[in-house]
C-alpha cells in the first residue's frame, strides 16, 4: 500500500468542510486522510513541518512528504479524485502568481459569505477511517 496523502483544513469553516466531504466522496482509491488544522494531530504535522501555529488561510496537502498549499494543494488534490475532476490539473502549469490571487480571495471571505461552526466537525462512523487518528495516521 502507497503512504497516504494527508489533507490538513480549517475544522471551523464550513466552506473548508463542504470541501472535506467533496473529497471523501470522490477519493475513491483511498488516497487521503483529513483531518481539522485546530486538533491534536493536525498541530503535531504543522509543527513537523515548520507551518505556523495559528495557520488556517488553505487547505494543506502533505505529500511524499512534501508540503502543498493554496491551489497547488487543490490541483495535486483534484488529480486524484473520481470523475472530471483531474481534467482542472494543467492549471498547475500557470504561475502561482495569477492562480493563488482567487483562492486568497476566496479565503479572506469564506467565513463572511458561508459561516463557520463553534467547534471542528467530527467524522461520522463512516467517515472515521478517511479522518486522523492515532490508528492511521502515518508516522
Amino acid at each position: 500500500m502507497t503512504e497516504k496523502s494527508i489533507i490538513l483544513f480549517d475544522g471551523v469553516c464550513n466552506l473548508c468542510n463542504s470541501s472535506i466531504d467533496f473529497i471523501i466522496q470522490r477519493d475513491k482509491n483511498d488516497k487521503f486522510l483529513v483531518g481539522p488544522l485546530q486538533e491534536k494531530l493536525g498541530g503535531e504535522l504543522t509543527k513537523k513541518f515548520d507551518i505556523p501555529e495559528d495557520y488556517l488561510d488553505s487547505l494543506v496537502l502533505i505529500e511524499n512528504d512534501q508540503i502543498f498549499f493554496k491551489s497547488t494543494a487543490a490541483l495535486k488534490i483534484a488529480r486524484n479524485l473520481s470523475g472530471g475532476w483531474p481534467a482542472f490539473y494543467p492549471l498547475i502549469y500557470l504561475p502561482k502568481v495569477l492562480r493563488d490571487p482567487v483562492y486568497d480571495w476566496i479565503a479572506r471571505n469564506r467565513y463572511k459569505w458561508f459561516g463557520k461552526k463553534n467547534t471542528c466537525r467530527l467524522p461520522t462512523p463512516e467517515e472515521s477511517a478517511k479522518f486522523l487518528s492515532a490508528e492511521n495516521t502515518p508516522a
